[in-house]
């Protein structure tokens, strides 16, 4: 083969072409899998299409019924006329090692792929195309290639394998019910109640604005990075890295912000901010507060730290409603409503999320109606965040919305918070007691105030239109409450 011609091995091609033809059992394996771009030669393109189409109608796949659609689709001649899909039938003696075959055809395909995609990048470069979208047009040229490749399909239980791996994680956990706990969270009852976050879901963290869910996301990955070693990812949309840095100082350090920026810090308060300084430093966590990113982008940033540190354990996103969607409906990056865009990127969150295989913590603006306690149906802009999040959490602080009356005679108690469970795809509903300590941005759990300490309350409200005695385990998992 020549340096200038693409990779490609013709006999592996009419030998898995034969194969089709001669064994049925493997006709629904291979049609479904295979792709016309897959071939090299025109010829053997459209005998695959006509062979996908015969297998379409529900007939079987011979030299019958594939010459007569090869004729009705007018390419009979281009594939190559009559004697050569006798010939396919003739030359392949057996099928028995047709998965080698298509090893081989599959291996040249992405070869070909990869040549045409390192073309693109190269004249894309040429262009004199910013070095940022550069980089992200070279990675996802290679990633589209590396997802067609991720080819799942419909698989039966009959051979026991998955069930088995079921029913052994089920005895791990028996055994040890930590053995398959997630990512802690430094919430003891939250963690409780959802084992860790686990690999792969989008957790969606949402209140409205002052309410406090940047700081209990910046808690909870100051629990990740700085007391367990992990590593972690923070896009801040909103609020530049130096403030980001800051509260993290002075909520690790249990220092006062109002007292550090009026400087009014005693010396044991410094030595803490030293001691929390040199644990941050040394720690695994990255902040970007690039504005108006998109989930692409995160995307790639999240793949090259994951490669160049070694791990990534969770990434953290401040807020939803800030981000820019990739794509739209014409593909021009426009879209028709920015609910339609919110959609979007909940989806590609989602996803990301599970191509990571790490928890996504995304926060999210609510409506600003004054209720008793925020609500699924309060989510800003788009259901769509509801029904891609695996998890649901709301931040419910009755003292920031009390009345001065209210507070006086102590109905509403200062600093109280409820972390509240909306939405848990894979366990139970649930509500959190915590503690706000606004002067170092820190959520704690009531029992380290020295309160009594309480179980969690597996209950959460009815949505509206549900009767009070609906059951708290949970409610339908199908993104729709009645009006």
């Amino acid at each position: 083969m020549s340096n200038n011609q693409m990779p490609h091995n013709l006999e592996a091609e009419a030998a898995l072409l034969g194969c089709i033809i001669i064994d049925g059992d493997i006709q629904s394996e291979l049609l479904e899998t295979l792709r016309g771009e897959d071939f090299y030669q025109e010829s053997n393109q459209l005998m695959l299409d006509a062979m996908q189409k015969v297998y379409a109608a529900h007939k079987p796949i011979d030299v019958v019924t594939l010459t007569d659609m090869l004729e009705r689709e007018g390419t009979l001649e281009r594939a190559g006329g009559l004697q050569r899909v006798t010939e396919l039938a003739e030359v392949t003696p057996s099928a028995a090692n047709f998965k080698q075959y298509f090893e081989i055809v599959r291996r040249d395909a992405i070869r070909r792929s990869l040549i045409r995609a390192a073309k693109k990048i190269i004249e894309t470069s040429t262009n004199g195309t910013s070095a940022r979208e550069a980089v992200s047009f070279a990675e996802k040229q290679v990633y589209d290639i590396s997802k067609q490749e991720d080819n799942s399909q419909l698989a039966g239980l009959s051979d026991g394998v998955v069930i088995r791996q079921v029913l052994g994680k089920f005895e791990d956990i028996q055994s040890d019910p930590n053995a398959f706990r997630g990512l802690e969270t430094g919430f003891k009852h939250l963690d409780r109640i959802t084992n860790g976050l686990q690999k792969s879901d989008l957790i969606v963290l949402a209140a409205r604005p002052g309410m406090g869910k940047t700081s209990l996301a910046m808690n909870i990955v100051e629990n990740v990075c700085l007391n367990k070693g992990r590593t972690a990812a923070v896009f801040s949309l909103e609020m530049p890295r130096s403030q980001i840095v800051q509260r993290l100082l002075c909520a690790h350090a249990g220092v006062s912000m109002e007292k550090a920026l009026s400087g009014k810090l005693v010396q044991k308060e410094w030595k803490n901010l030293m001691i929390a300084s040199d644990k941050l430093q040394r720690s695994k966590l990255f902040i970007d507060d690039s504005s108006r990113v998109t989930p692409a982008e995160i995307l790639s940033k999240c793949r090259r730290l994951s490669a160049a540190v070694g791990s990534l354990d969770l990434v953290m996103i401040d807020y939803i409603q800030l981000m820019g969607g990739a794509g739209g409906k014409k593909g021009d990056g426009s879209f028709e409503n920015r609910q339609q865009e919110i959609a979007s990127i909940t989806r590609d969150l989602k996803i990301m999320a599970k191509e990571l295989d790490v928890p996504v913590i995304a926060l999210s603006q609510l409506r600003r109606i004054q209720t008793k306690e925020p609500q699924l149906s309060d989510l800003r802009e788009s259901g769509a965040i509801e029904q891609d999040a695996d998890i649901v959490m709301f931040i419910n602080r009755p003292d920031v919305t009390a009345t001065a009356e209210e507070l006086a005679k102590k109905t509403v108690v200062k600093g109280a918070a409820e972390l509240i469970l909306a939405k848990h795809r894979n366990g139970a509903l649930g509500r959190v007691q915590l503690r706000f300590i606004g002067e170092s941005t820190k959520f704690v759990d009531v029992d380290e105030q020295n309160l009594p300490e309480e179980e969690p309350e597996y209950y959460v409200a009815p949505p509206e239109g549900y009767p009070e005695e609906y059951p708290g385990e949970g409610f339908p998992d199908d993104g729709e409450f009645p009006a």
